[in-house]
């Protein structure tokens, strides 16, 4: 659409809609007040996210980018999704939370050495046309105020252009790579260039070590997300009472990002019971018991878009049991030697060899092996891996699986570095049908997560301050449930 001729296409009208009589149209088009926002600060991202384009400009010299937005996404015929920018747009513009817009492009234009940076958007549609009101897909009345491009610019502080203007600039012919498959409009507009998958992949890489900014907002989310445990555990009684409880659950944990105005990172798992086998267990219908465990798998989004990844494994009474007890601290030692692993220069890989070492030894003194531990660790073997299927560490960040367009020899073979963070979540999970185990062990799943920053030593575990050692998680949740 438009938003400065005002004229709502076809495919905006709903079929449903009443047409609107001339006269109305008059009168929606006056008494209106002046309404522009003043004192718009920049955001505290922007002076990053200007960093992070230098950096991106260096390695693609005298080349037109293009990094898109993105598109809403449907869910069921004319409603859609809540709007999140794709990462790399998100990254190097700034633009996030309330602020973000579909179909959005940033530019980054040749200039010399160098590029220049422009956001190109649609604006706030004026009330000299009929948008504001009848364009169900971006009109104010109907999805909230969007910024002119004067107050764009003031935001995020880069040059804003007319969405309408694109199309003649990337029209003239010159090189332009681009992100393709989240812009229709923009993979046809653009021819394709060898260098397209180059332009994601840098900017997954880019992000391996997180600068200050991304440091202080990951930090927020983990805090965020210790409160919604704290919720989880209170819930816990209202959850046993009522059918399908692990959807109780789930719903405290999301009610407290939204209390304190933030979002999900991702789908939160919560496997009570034989559920918690299921690794990516996000039905959430499963009834609550007494006596068996509960496996939460959750994380807060803040404005930012950065995430929390955390996971807790909690007796549904208060207690753990001694099968329940000893299966628990084997993954626990597990992720003390992930933790003991980390340090600049050692590779990615190591974490997960040390906690799979530590996990496979564990299953050899439990007899369950039908080879040694040693046998099961080798290239050959992976006999242990049947309890846990895993890998035991994904890098963290605006994403939750972050860096994910990564070259394999920068990521799993790569060395770490101070200021990379990950997960580090060792998983044991007994099937209820396995008879390799004793009966008392069938059908639990535990896993512990935790977010860790590379430190110039070692590591620093930035969601330590939620529970992780039974005895912690047993007074931890006495505290709250007395």
């Amino acid at each position: 659409m438009n938003n400065q001729s005002g004229e709502v296409t076809q495919k905006q009208k709903r079929v449903h809609d009443q047409a609107p009589s001339q006269a109305f149209q008059d009168f929606m088009r006056t008494g209106w007040s002046p309404s522009d926002l003043t004192g718009l600060e920049p955001l505290e991202v922007v002076t990053y996210a200007y960093s992070r384009r230098q950096i991106l400009s260096a390695a693609f010299k005298g080349i037109r980018l293009a990094i898109p937005a993105g598109s809403v996404k449907v869910r069921a015929n004319d409603t859609e999704y809540q709007f999140r920018p794709q990462t790399a747009f998100a990254y190097y513009s700034g633009v996030q939370g309330a602020d973000a817009t579909a179909d959005a492009v940033l530019i980054l234009e040749p200039n010399g050495d160098s590029h220049i940076s422009y956001l190109y958007m649609n604006p706030r549609s004026t009330r000299d046309t009929d948008a504001f009101y009848r364009d169900a897909k971006h009109g104010e009345l109907w999805v909230g105020r969007r910024y002119t491009l004067a107050e764009a610019k003031q935001r995020y502080q880069i040059d804003t252009r007319l969405l309408t203007e694109l199309d003649a600039l990337l029209s003239d012919g010159k090189e332009t790579i681009i992100i393709r498959g989240e812009d229709a409009k923009l993979d046809a507009l653009v021819g394709a260039h060898p260098r397209d998958g180059e332009l994601l992949t840098f900017a997954s890489e880019q992000r391996f070590v997180k600068d200050s900014y991304e440091m202080q907002e990951m930090q927020a989310a983990v805090d965020a997300t210790g409160l919604g445990f704290n919720d989880v555990v209170a819930a816990l009684p209202a959850a046993v009472q009522t059918k399908r409880g692990e959807r109780v659950l789930e719903a405290a944990f999301y009610g407290r990002a939204r209390i304190h105005g933030n979002d999900l990172g991702y789908n939160t798992i919560v496997g009570a019971g034989s559920h918690a086998c299921v690794l990516h267990w996000i039905r959430n219908d499963g009834d609550v018991k007494p006596g068996e465990l509960v496996l939460v798998d959750a994380g807060v989004e803040v404005d930012s878009y950065y995430t929390a990844d955390v996971t807790r494994t909690l007796p549904i009474n208060g207690k753990f049991t001694p099968a329940q007890r000893s299966l628990y601290m084997l993954v626990y030692e597990a992720q003390e030697a992930g933790f003991a692993a980390i340090k600049p220069g050692v590779k990615f890989s190591e974490i997960n060899k040390a906690c799979q070492a530590v996990l496979a030894k564990g299953l050899e003194s439990m007899g369950v092996l039908p080879v040694t531990a040693e046998e099961a660790l080798s290239e050959a073997g992976g006999q242990h891996r049947r309890w846990t299927l895993h890998g035991v560490s994904h890098h963290l960040g605006i994403d939750v699986h972050d860096c994910a367009h990564a070259r394999k020899e920068n990521y799993l073979d790569a060395e770490l570095k101070e200021g990379m963070v990950f997960t580090v979540e060792p998983g044991l999970y007994i099937q209820p049908d396995d008879e390799l185990f004793a009966p008392e062990y069938r059908g639990i799943g535990i896993r512990i997560e935790d977010d860790i920053v590379v430190t110039a030593d070692g590591c620093r575990n930035i969601s330590g301050g939620i529970p992780r050692h039974p005895d912690q998680i047993e007074a931890w949740m006495a505290s709250i449930l007395k």
